[in-house]
């Protein structure tokens, strides 16, 4: 059996929505120091729906392959579904990662969720906390610090 399937080396050699968008209305970027993994999400969101999102990623084909699905996922739907982007949806759809690979999945979901709250920070809308447990706090280090 291959260690990574089809679908993650497709996204890996392939990767969709590469790059920055310069007058992103969110943006988020997270960490995790002890892969090194670094991933920023760029969001434009017109009448509540993602027209565009763009990603940058530095890191392993896993977290490279998972930023790809996860900014396909949420391309083009409203900003209350892509909220709800779970890093099990994003490894269910690259048809699993390896185990000790699956925090590149959780850093995909954390940094859609740092941009969207970043959006929701600029524009002045409210929310519940509850929602954005955790986002923004620093991977890169023990701290916690933002």
């Amino acid at each position: 059996m291959a260690l990574y399937s089809e679908k993650v080396m497709d996204h890996f050699r392939n990767p969709r929505n590469v790059g920055v968008i310069e007058d992103a209305d969110g943006i988020g970027e997270v960490g995790n120091a002890k892969c090194g993994d670094i991933m920023k999400i760029y969001l434009k969101i017109d009448n509540d729906i993602i027209e565009d999102v763009k990603f940058e990623t530095f890191g392993c084909g896993s977290a490279i392959a998972s930023s790809s699905m996860a900014t396909e996922m949420i391309k083009g739907k409203p900003v209350s579904e892509a909220l709800g982007l779970t890093n099990k949806a994003v490894t269910e759809a690259l048809d699993g990662l390896p185990a000790h690979k699956l925090h590149c999945s959780v850093l995909a979901e954390e940094a859609i969720k740092a941009a969207m709250k970043d959006y929701y920070d600029k524009k002045g809308i409210e929310y519940d906390e509850e929602l954005f447990a955790g986002v923004g706090a620093c991977h890169m280090c023990e701290s916690g610090h933002e």
